[in-house]
């Protein structure tokens, strides 16, 4: 075994015990924990999320608003993982393990809440009328251990900001190849020319990009999708009893290739956990960023985030491929797809499309999901600008970062470098540990910033407040468990 292989299989071994015992035991535990200590935000406060959101692209006075830092998140949280990763569940644990992504999320709305609260928080006025947040800031600010906070920058700044444009970067050309017959170098070449531009304008740029782009290709896949259940309501609804039933292995044939119960639960909760990126510390990157008058409405705004990602554009994918299994099983059938061809999820859910709408959605799907790996390239080298900013704020040094993600993008679409893919897991695994304990030891802080926000709100719902003079202010603050550093929430 040469150095290469021997890196590559001690770095494989790292992510299968993160990525596949660790983290979704972990993870778990702080949505529960979460879900409790907030008192169930995400059920109480439904209402304060959709309003959060309705209201997020006012008020940035100049710098990044509510809705381009949820934007942002978005960006990486909606991913190639939302159809490959569905796929994925489906053939491994079968129709059931789309409700247990459906109980992940709603517990990792409170966890997203959590850790988007102490981004802002803790974040930091920049100077620039932008400001900077999320774990680094919060682990050196509220756990005073600035030393363990640059640890998670660096571990995130060349995750996100080195090995993320390469691996999302091979997605885009491998697309391309496909579709196209193009080489993966001059894949390579577009996939720079499109991405460069954007990571060279830094953090605003990538926000006014994600602002719209996100939002909208999530919206065009949803209407993909609902053409698809338009088209055959019946299979649809047979789906969703598949689902149900599968769930709880209520109805035998309804397993996937793991088989059982077992298989139905461990399949959905990883893919849940993973897709909507609740508690990895990313989005909260995102989060500090934006500028906003109290850090819940950031927390019930990002939490919207974990919803859109799992309830809308997961079960989406799911639907399609079991409306598409109803109506002609070569394309899935529970407990048989993937036994002969362990990565045809790779390829299931455009093949389910186009075997209910035709071979003309190749191209749209191929576009999807190019756009789907660009905009998170941008997404989580916003996050590496954030952790680069905490380390160094040097010119010099930010603009080397964004020629080298730049670089990294051409070398990973010419290339399949699984070493640096199985890197970056390791690194954002870890990453997220340090995250998740600093979310349990501060969470006192966010619970203070909720109790806070929900008595400025029984004061509008009094008619003693207006609604949009609901403000943040950390000196002398009764709900807090102590007076919060730095000047940017003492005004």
């Amino acid at each position: 075994m040469g150095a290469v292989e021997a890196v590559d299989s001690v770095l494989t071994t790292l992510s299968n015990w993160l990525f596949g015992i660790v983290l979704v035991w972990v993870l778990l535990g702080a949505g529960i924990w979460f879900t409790f200590g907030t008192r169930a935000v995400q059920l109480r406060h439904m209402g304060s999320i959709a309003r959060a959101v309705a209201g997020s692209r006012s008020g940035a006075g100049g710098g990044i608003s509510s809705f381009q830092a949820f934007a942002v998140g978005l960006a990486c949280r909606v991913g190639t993982g939302n159809i490959v990763g569905v796929a994925l569940a489906l053939v491994l644990g079968g129709p059931g393990a789309v409700f247990w992504m459906w109980l992940v999320a709603l517990l990792g709305t409170a966890t997203a809440f959590t850790e988007a609260t102490l981004g802002q928080l803790f974040k930091v006025d920049r100077g620039d009328g932008t400001y900077r947040g999320g774990p680094a800031y919060y682990i050196a600010r509220g756990l005073r251990l600035p030393a363990l906070g640059g640890v998670f920058a660096v571990l995130f700044m060349i995750a996100n900001g080195l090995a993320m444009p390469m691996v999302q970067a091979n997605a885009m050309t491998a697309a391309l190849g496909d579709s196209a017959g193009l080489s993966p170098w001059w894949g390579a070449a577009i996939v720079v020319v499109l991405v460069a531009p954007v990571l060279l304008g830094g953090l605003r740029s990538i926000a006014r990009v994600t602002e719209w782009m996100a939002p909208a290709m999530a919206v065009i896949y949803l209407l993909l999708v609902a053409v698809v259940i338009g088209l055959h309501p019946v299979q649809a609804a047979h789906a969703m009893g598949d689902i149900l039933e599968g769930a709880f292995a209520v109805r035998a044939g309804l397993a996937g290739t793991a088989g059982g119960i077992v298989a139905a639960v461990l399949n959905g909760v990883r893919r849940g956990l993973f897709s909507n990126e609740a508690g990895l510390g990313g989005a909260a990157c995102a989060a500090g960023s934006a500028t906003v008058a109290h850090p819940a409405q950031q927390g019930f705004i990002q939490a919207f985030g974990v919803l859109v990602d799992t309830i809308l554009v997961c079960t989406a994918t799911a639907l399609a491929i079991l409306i598409a299994g109803r109506i002609d099983g070569s394309v899935y059938m529970p407990g048989t797809t993937g036994i002969d061809d362990p990565d045809v999820s790779g390829t299931l859910t455009q093949s389910a499309i186009a075997s209910v709408l035709g071979q003309w959605t190749a191209w749209p799907m191929t576009i999807l999901i190019m756009v789907l790996a660009y905009s998170t390239i941008l997404g989580a080298f916003s996050y590496a600008e954030v952790c680069l900013d905490y380390l160094i704020r040097a010119p010099a040094a930010t603009l080397a970062l964004r020629v080298a993600a730049a670089a990294c993008a051409f070398i990973g679409g010419g290339a399949a470098l699984t070493t640096v893919w199985t890197l970056a897991d390791v690194l954002l695994g870890a990453g997220a540990l340090i995250n998740l304990v600093a979310l349990v030891m501060l969470g006192r802080w966010v619970r203070g910033a909720l109790r806070d926000w929900e008595a400025q709100r029984a004061e509008v719902a009094a008619g003693t407040r207006a609604a949009d003079s609901i403000r943040f202010v950390a000196t002398g603050n009764p709900y807090l468990p102590g007076e919060l550093p730095g000047g940017v929430w003492m005004r």
